[in-house]
């Protein structure tokens, strides 16, 4: 699997994990200028948006580790983008998704811990 298809399952694996949570599914991979957010969802009237980070492995740290300070900036910069041109009025939070999984991505060796409100 290539990085980006592996990226890809990810995403769509936390998709189905939030909506059997309850939460609709809003956007995947919303693109501008500024930069991607992984998911736009909806927890009710909170718009989330979504870093989805995927590992099969613990060798560089925990996948939240990831998310640095640049990364965040880029992601408010983003999401202050889509609710100016979508939802200026919404409620909203940052998330971040850790997709545990083994090399072969075996939905069955696949785990998800969700951190609301990560930053």
């Amino acid at each position: 699997m290539t990085t980006r298809s592996s990226g890809d399952w990810g995403e769509a694996m936390v998709a189905e994990y939030l909506r059997r949570r309850g939460f609709r599914i809003v956007v995947s991979q919303y693109r501008c200028r500024f930069g991607e957010i992984d998911l736009v969802a909806r927890d009710g009237k909170t718009l989330c948006f979504v870093e989805v980070k995927l590992r099969s492995n613990l060798r560089y740290g925990l996948p939240r580790e990831f998310v640095t300070a640049g990364k965040r900036d880029k992601l408010r910069t983003t999401a202050g983008y889509y609710l100016a041109t979508h939802d200026p009025d919404a409620v909203c939070r940052f998330d971040v998704a850790e997709v545990y999984t083994d090399k072969d991505h075996t939905p069955e060796h696949t785990r998800i811990e969700y951190i609301e409100n990560a930053f």
